[in-house]
């Protein structure tokens, strides 16, 4: 090889620097089915991305009260979607009542944040709030002063946080809170999590986080085994504050943490941490 070609292989990759997460090995724990956004946002920048989910969706055990709010539509002012789970499994539930979206159309409608609203909006209805950070407080700021003796339907998973029934009830509103979806721990996680941190060559760089269940199933998993030994020097990246509060309450640090919180910001979070670093 001549001079002139290494100078030019030097220049070029001067030119064309290596992706921040190059070398870098992320460990999604989404819901098998909600990974691949967040795999193409870290793989385009250059990392390796491994998939273990740490939750699984399903159904609740009964679709008893969320079919009898549904079928009472018309008596509710407010419908306030916290994820796109609920989002999905609120549809379809509506769908298998023989109902649609033009039943929905008195309705106000409250989202969590823009992957909910995007859900949403893709059955023709318009999301009249989106309030500016993603979490439960901001909802109810935002719903607040728009509230007083209004009926509202809240479509979630079977265990939440309280604040919006808690605050909004508090406010004055009727708050039916319907249960859409539960999360569990899939059965093969804990060993395959085992085995995954004891391979040297796939052992992650970073875990993230995306939902305080992610978190505490993640502790499910250690009980009793070499789990939390093997997570010496492995960063914890979380999408948000709330999550970021769920690690710290058991006493686990929170290494980087998502100023957006969206698969967009978490990315962004994790890329910035290396290229600083």
């Amino acid at each position: 090889m001549t001079s002139s070609t290494k100078h030019s292989n030097r220049a070029s990759k001067l030119a064309h620097p290596a992706p921040a997460l190059a070398g870098r090995r992320v460990l999604i724990t989404r819901a098998e089915e909600q990974a691949q956004a967040l795999r193409v946002l870290l793989e385009s920048r250059g990392a390796e991305v491994v998939e273990l989910p740490f939750i699984e969706i399903r159904p609740p055990r009964s679709w008893d009260e969320l079919d009898a709010s549904l079928r009472s539509i018309m008596d509710y002012d407010w419908l306030i979607l916290t994820s796109v789970n609920g989002v999905h499994a609120f549809f379809a539930r509506l769908d298998r009542l023989g109902m649609s979206a033009d039943d929905l159309q008195h309705l106000k409608i409250a989202a969590i944040g823009p992957a909910t609203a995007e859900a949403i909006e893709k059955h023709g209805l318009i999301v009249d709030l989106v309030p500016p950070r993603y979490v439960a407080e901001e909802v109810v700021r935002a719903l607040r002063p728009q509230i007083t003796t209004e009926r509202l339907l809240l479509v979630r998973a079977k265990i939440a946080r309280d604040v919006i029934p808690q605050e909004l009830s508090a406010a004055g509103a009727v708050v039916d809170v319907r249960e859409a979806y539960e999360t569990v721990l899939p059965e093969a996680s804990q060993s395959k999590l085992l085995k995954l941190l004891s391979d040297r060559r796939r052992r992650p760089d970073v875990i993230t986080f995306t939902s305080s269940s992610t978190v505490e199933n993640m502790l499910k998993m250690s009980l009793g085994t070499e789990i939390p030994s093997l997570l010496a020097g492995v960063k914890f990246a979380v999408i948000g504050p709330v999550t970021a509060n769920t690690l710290r309450s058991y006493g686990l640090p929170v290494h980087i943490e998502a100023e957006e919180y969206t698969m967009a910001g978490l990315a962004r979070a994790i890329e910035m941490h290396y290229a600083a670093s």
